[in-house]
């Protein structure tokens, strides 16, 4: 029975896999530490292959360098043994809701989401700290104790104490936050899809780095406008020259080929149009796709007008399970708009129409930076608690413009949470699906200011508050949909770190062996360990069932089925196996002995053959 990874993915072994994919001469094997074999690349042969196109050495080039950006990439890649563990008590509306809120270190929760939720956010908005001197610096430690990389990075003074301010007069004033946004840009590249866009509010201090940054990261052909926001009143007259009355959003798309701005909320990106109906012109789009996420729910037939059954199509000798985009309600009730043609079923692509949308964005339109503040406070219900949230409209008006009623929308530097009230507004606005998946640092809030006199200690926690207050206003002033979220923590894994290799494992030893789950770890947060590892989106439906007193998941209408009791009888694994799921996970503890083991994996191969037994 197959163990589990149970960490986020190495995108090191990822990046090699594409090269070799591109190259394989080019990959090669060697010897680690351990003396044993691992892949490698010869970077001779790469050059080879590239030759007329690798600037190498000493010679000058035009890119954005500073000190600890090799470390900054590292940093991206490296994997991690950490998990998300829900937190029941702080969601709104657990099982139902497709919406996410993680707290914890957003480096960590981005990488924890790479296999779950690969090219399939359409929208990324963020505000992340301003680097002024005073903002909140990420340590992002991997290969050092806490002290020693406080100490190198001069967050720490020798004595020991922390160091917030990242002044001026420090020569990483730029490097330091350059370095904390590179690996996080990176990984949020990922996650978009390839008709994504990523908007980031920024200010005069870091917009020129951010720039050049985000020219690297996504492509300068990828450049898709540096809007300007008025954020409201004279401005102060404090400045030694120009009075800053205003911010910018820059944008930037995940392929420019495939992106662009609605004018019309209700218009999609396309590249040809020809057809036309009474609506105008339209192109033809497949309903069934082989690129997202396979959810049995969205596998189903649909009888077309000549009565005949129609699936999605399955991809030949590939991996991938193909679905429609759209579930059955959603099917039901655009059926009359579906086109039946050549054994396929096609949605309607109509063309945009309308202006472009305005690269300044006034604060009479989109609100001020006291809006965001009252809308803050109406929503949790108390005053004075957050300083500078950006307006509700502000970030709707990006939603609007750069997004699909049924896309998955990202902040990974939630703040207040202004986010997930702006998604459950624009859905409100034009009827749509959109789901949210905000991140916010446990980051404590200032002890002299209004969100600590009140009671609050971090910034998560007011989020938390306040789209909590948005939902429970659902037919008050707000006039939003109550839609919930599932909240989650950071975590270590839930798995003991004691695995060995066989040879490295005496009969002596094998006593101390035996447990594998960590104490104090519930069945739920196992989980969902275990569906980030298999790249299941965290939203999926989850009802708990008790099969002979056994507690046992159904996950995702069935597709997945789990189970972490120990000493699991024969009718509980034959139980589980006539429902016939694709895959099934247990304890490795849950057997007694081998031949328990044995004859729990002799079950599913009778009963349901096709069925992927794993352990944890």
């Amino acid at each position: 029975m197959e163990k589990l990874r149970m960490t986020s993915p190495d995108l090191t072994e990822a990046n090699i896999d594409k090269l070799a994919e591109l190259f394989p001469t080019v990959v090669t094997e060697t010897l680690d530490a351990d003396g044993n074999p691992q892949r490698a690349v010869d970077f001779d042969l790469l050059r080879q292959e590239l030759s007329d196109h690798v600037v190498d050495g000493p010679q000058e080039r035009y890119r954005l360098d500073w000190p600890g950006k090799r470390a900054a990439a590292f940093a991206a890649n490296a994997p991690i043994a950490k998990t998300l563990r829900p937190v029941r008590e702080e969601s709104v509306d657990f099982d139902t809701t497709k919406n996410l809120f993680i707290e914890g270190d957003n480096l960590e929760a981005l990488k924890l989401l790479q296999e779950s939720y690969l090219g399939k956010v359409k929208l990324i908005y963020i505000d992340p700290p301003y680097n002024t001197g005073s903002d909140f610096v990420y340590d992002d430690d991997f290969a050092e104790s806490r002290s020693d990389y406080l100490a190198r990075s001069g967050q720490s003074a020798s004595t020991g104490e922390r160091l917030v301010v990242n002044s001026e007069s420090n020569g990483r004033f730029h490097s330091d936050w350059l370095s904390m946004m590179y690996p996080r840009l990176k990984l949020a590249r990922n996650l978009l899809s390839d008709d994504g866009i990523i908007f980031i509010s920024i200010d005069d201090h870091e917009a020129p780095q951010l720039r050049k940054l985000c020219d690297e990261v996504f492509g300068g052909s990828n450049f898709a406008g540096q809007l300007v926001w008025k954020k409201g009143g004279t401005g102060k007259n404090d400045s030694q020259y120009a009075v800053v009355e205003h911010e910018y959003v820059i944008a930037y798309a995940r392929n420019a080929a495939l992106s662009s701005f609605n004018a019309d909320p209700e218009a999609v990106v396309s590249t040809s149009y020809n057809r036309q109906d009474e609506r105008g012109r339209y192109s033809l789009v497949r309903l069934d796709s082989k690129t997202l996420g396979y959810v049995s729910s969205l596998d189903f037939d649909i009888i077309g007008p000549d009565g005949r059954s129609y699936r999605p199509e399955q991809p030949a000798g590939r991996s991938q399970v193909a679905r429609w985009r759209w579930g059955k309600d959603k099917v039901s009730d655009e059926y009359n708009a579906l086109v039946f043609e050549k054994g396929f079923v096609y949605t309607k692509n109509y063309e945009k129409v309308g202006a472009r949308p305005r690269s300044l964005m006034t604060s009479e339109r989109f609100g001020v930076t006291r809006t965001g503040r009252k809308e803050a406070e109406s929503a949790i219900g108390e005053k004075g608690i957050f300083d500078f949230p950006k307006p509700v409209k502000l970030i709707q008006h990006l939603i609007r413009i750069a997004s699909d009623t049924d896309s998955i929308v990202m902040d990974f530097f939630a703040g207040s949470g202004t986010t997930a009230q702006a998604v459950m507004q624009q859905n409100v606005a034009d009827r749509g699906s959109r789901r949210f998946i905000l991140v916010q640092l446990a980051e404590s809030v200032p002890p002299d200011s209004g969100a600590s006199r009140a009671g609050y200690i971090s910034i998560a926690e007011i989020a938390r508050k306040r789209i909590r207050g948005v939902c429970g206003k659902a037919r008050g002033e707000l006039e939003i949909s109550a839609d919930g979220f599932r909240a989650f923590t950071i975590s270590s894994t839930n798995l003991l770190g004691n695995f060995h290799l066989p040879d490295e494992t005496g009969q002596a030893s094998l006593d101390g062996l035996v447990g594998s789950v960590k104490p104090h770890r519930s069945p739920e947060d196992l989980l969902f360990e275990v569906l980030l590892d298999w790249g299941v989106e965290l939203s999926v439906s989850i009802v708990r069932e008790s099969f002979d007193g056994c507690g046992v998941f159904i996950v995702d209408d069935g597709a997945i089925l789990a189970c972490f009791d120990q000493n699991l009888p024969d009718n509980v694994l034959h139980e589980m196996a006539h429902r016939q799921p694709l895959r099934v996970v247990l304890r490795d503890d849950a057997f007694i002995s081998d031949s328990a083991r044995i004859n729990a994996e002799q079950i599913f191969r009778e009963v349901s053959p096709t069925t992927e037994v794993k352990a944890i």
